[in-house]
């Protein structure tokens, strides 16, 4: 994996869009473990398989998501940027990578770590659900645009 993870960010998880309206005080027990990533185009977040231990915040720059298809070229699935929000195999196991994650520019994100994020959700029923909300329609949304990629794919 490609890019530069580091601890004791400056981009704060309450600065980005997708944690408008909700709890300081959750927000912040959220960043616990936080890091702040800088990747250049062509850089991997990570590959598809790999373990999924992190929640993307992106602040800066453009990410693909991408799709391998055996014997065909890498597609990009969906194409995010800043106030995006990034991964959300981590919710559920086998918390593996379902795609793979590549910056197209310069980039910048805040990385929330898996394991504190679900168990502040669970520790905390109402924020949590609020949470799953918010992520709902981002999951809809890049499962839709999965299966447009694979019905190109096989031409349907």
């Amino acid at each position: 994996m490609s890019g530069h993870l580091r601890g004791d960010p400056r981009l704060k998880a309450a600065d980005h869009a997708f944690f408008r309206g909700f709890d300081a005080a959750f927000v912040e027990r959220l960043s616990t473990g936080a890091l702040e990533g800088s990747y250049e185009a062509g850089d991997l977040l990570f590959r598809e398989g790999e373990p999924a231990n992190r929640f993307f915040l992106v602040f800066h720059g453009k990410i693909a998501i991408e799709l391998a298809a055996p014997d065909r070229p890498r597609r990009t699935i969906e194409t995010i940027g800043p106030g995006d929000v990034l991964g959300w195999s981590w919710l559920s196991p086998p918390y593996r990578w379902r795609f793979d994650a590549r910056a197209v520019k310069s980039t910048r994100t805040l990385a929330l770590d898996a394991k504190t994020l679900r168990d502040d959700l669970d520790a905390s029923p109402k924020d949590g659900y609020q949470f799953l909300q918010r992520l709902l329609p981002v999951i809809a949304e890049r499962l839709e645009m999965a299966r447009i990629q694979i019905l190109d794919i096989h031409g349907v």
